[in-house]
Parts: structure tokens; sequence; C-alpha cells
């Protein structure tokens, strides 16, 4: 266990930070598979501005790699195109 005071402040905040991130990667997951699974092309078009801020957020606060989140815009922007 922690014998210092800032240590257990750490442990704290690391558990909130854990979280957060939890909740905004499933987030993140959860609205890409609604997009994959959209056949609509305006409701695809609508929802890939959203989607790619989303995976910029998580590769800013290193949740994801910049080269994963880039590879998954590319992808979902080449699904979009394809509806239209």
């Amino acid at each position: 266990m922690a014998n210092h005071k800032s240590a257990l402040k750490r442990v704290r905040s690391d558990e909130k930070k854990r979280d957060r991130n939890r909740y905004q990667h499933k987030t993140t997951r959860n609205a890409i598979r609604n997009m994959r699974a959209s056949t609509d092309a305006k409701e695809a078009a609508a929802m890939l501005p959203k989607v790619s801020s989303m995976l910029d957020k998580l590769a800013k606060t290193n949740v994801i790699h910049k080269n994963k989140a880039s590879n998954l815009k590319s992808s979902l922007s080449v699904h979009a195109s394809s509806l239209a």
C-alpha cells in the first residue's frame, strides 16, 4: 500500500482518469459501430465529423495511438463516401 500522502492522491486521481478514459473509449467504439452499421448516406455524413472529433480527442490524450485514430477515420470516411 502507498506510504505517502501524494501517493494516495495519485492512486485516487489515476482511478478517476481510468474511469474517464474507459467511458470515452467505449463511447467512441459504440459511435464507430453505429456509423459502420448505418446505411443512410446523410446520417453517415452527419456522424463522420462527430466520430472523427472523438477519435482525435482519444489520440490527443494517448488513450489510443494517433495512427490508429487516423486509420479509423480513414476507413470511416471511405465507408461514408461509399454510401453516397
